[in-house]
């Protein structure tokens, strides 16, 4: 880069920065609770309280491999590139690669889904009746018609779901989980036993091999999307200084809020009782049977979905729009999968995407295990998500060595060995994904495989090499505008 190009360079980036200064700066405690709004959920708790006390040490080892290199990597990049992962990744290694880091991003959501609907499922069983929550047929149903309703909620363009889903965290993720923390103690104050063993010799997993530790793998999603967090950066007065603080308070509330409800559960609900998926309702309703209480768990699980949907309508159109315009400038996806209808929303993209979401959510119905499939459907979503992980690690330390002195907002320490850290963990993620878990019998591994397999490379790698193959320049229109009704 010439002296001329790095001056204009810094020009552009002081300029910027002025423009952020005169309006308002984002403290780095807002950016802190910023993260952990989008990080942390409930969801997840019930997968590691089967783990009793070593749920501590399982989700503290992912937080410092993966969640902390990715904060800090992803800082460095978007303070210095815009246009996200697929920008980050073209420029560091090319523009195909960042197709599929893009494509990644956008195809975890078709697995995510179907996982995230499959906990409203049994949370909603709840209201209804808990019965329900074992129920494939129930299960796949409500994921077909919830997805659809979002659909068209989404591509009508409706107004307010973001505000939905910031008070969904309050009413639906903080208030139930101090809830059911609170009671938990109580239940132990009054004398209970807890389901679990608490004692110091049960802080690290019994070690039955290394299917023992597959559930680990689900912590990595449970951690991702810091990198979309961290565009903020530029919005901090002292980006070196202030972005780390955030970053490890965020990490230290998103461990309180992950630990605590999952040791809740743990105390309450018994390991070989505990759902994957309704081990949180299963938790309120144990805990309020015991104060005479138990007509408020339909009240919980109304506010746990209202969460959960309000979430998902949030993050419904988000990776479309943003694979739609990569696929505009580069020609990537057919001129049918790239129109907008009147409300600017690229439906036929959430259509095709909600027709992969059916097929899947039907397999609910005929997987026995309503948790087996939900925590393979988990499992596929953390291993398409982290090949994008994977190239955009690779891709901050080549932009280092290539481009040394574009101007960065922020300039994570020790890069090299952060981005080698994260490395090592998602690739040691993936890996282990593919191992079946001890919870899993014999007779299921073979189908296990075959759907982590065929999912995770199927749709995360042989789709958009098939994309890419098939390009025409005539598929690209950067500047189309026409809309369908």
């Amino acid at each position: 880069m010439s002296a001329a190009d790095a001056a204009r360079n810094r020009s552009g980036v002081d300029g910027r920065r002025s423009r952020a200064s005169a309006a308002t700066w984002i403290s780095w405690t807002a950016l802190a609770l910023m993260t952990t709004s989008s990080v942390a959920s409930l969801r997840p708790a019930p997968t590691m309280a089967v783990y009793g006390l070593a749920c501590v040490f399982l989700y503290v080892l992912p937080a410092l491999v993966f969640l902390l290199p990715t904060s800090l990597v992803s800082a460095e990049l978007a303070s210095g590139w815009e246009g996200g992962v697929y920008n980050w990744v073209a420029r560091g290694i090319s523009r195909p690669a960042g197709f599929l880091a893009v494509w990644c991003q956008f195809a975890m959501t078709i697995f995510y889904y179907p996982s995230l609907l499959g906990y409203v499922a049994s949370t909603l069983a709840y209201v209804f009746d808990p019965a329900l929550a074992s129920s494939g047929l129930w299960t796949a149903a409500v994921i077909m018609v919830a997805y659809w309703a979002g659909v068209w909620i989404s591509s009508r363009g409706t107004k307010g779901v973001a505000g939905l889903a910031s008070g969904g965290l309050v009413a639906g993720t903080l208030i139930p989980g101090a809830l059911l923390v609170v009671l938990g103690i109580v239940f132990l104050a009054k004398g209970n036993a807890p389901a679990a063993p608490m004692t110091a010799g049960d802080l690290l997993p019994p070690w039955a091999g290394l299917a023992s530790l597959v559930l680990i793998v689900n912590n990595f999603l449970s951690y991702s999307g810091m990198e979309m967090n961290a565009v903020h950066v530029s919005s901090l007065r002292t980006p070196a200084k202030e972005f780390p603080r955030a970053m490890f308070l965020a990490m230290g509330l998103v461990l309180l809020i992950f630990v605590l409800p999952a040791l809740a559960i743990s105390w309450v609900v018994p390991a070989e009782q505990l759902s994957l998926t309704a081990g949180v309702m299963q938790a309120f309703d144990s805990v309020f049977a015991q104060f005479g209480g138990q007509w408020l768990t339909p009240v919980i699980g109304v506010l746990l979905v209202t969460a959960s949907l309000g979430g998902m309508l949030t993050w419904l159109a988000g990776p479309s729009k943003g694979l739609l315009l990569i696929a505009r400038q580069e020609g990537y996806l057919p001129p049918f999968l790239q129109r907008l209808n009147k409300h600017g929303v690229p439906r036929n993209i959430l259509v095709a995407q909600g027709a992969v979401t059916t097929l899947i959510a039907l397999l609910y119905a005929f997987v026995p295990d309503v948790s087996s499939a939900y925590w393979i459907f988990s499992v596929i979503t953390t291993q398409v998500y982290l090949i994008m992980y994977l190239l955009m690690f690779v891709a901050a330390v080549r932009l280092r060595r290539i481009a040394p002195d574009h101007p960065r907002g922020y300039r994570a320490p020790m890069l090299t060995a952060l981005c080698g850290v994260g490395c090592a963990a998602s690739l040691a993620a993936l890996l282990v994904g593919f191992v079946p878990p001890s919870q899993f019998g014999a007779g299921s591994v073979g189908t296990y495989v075959v759907i982590v397999v065929g999912g995770a490379f199927g749709l995360g790698l042989l789709v958009p090499y098939l994309f890419y193959q098939c390009r025409k320049p005539s598929w690209k229109q950067p500047h189309r505008e026409e809309t369908t009704p």
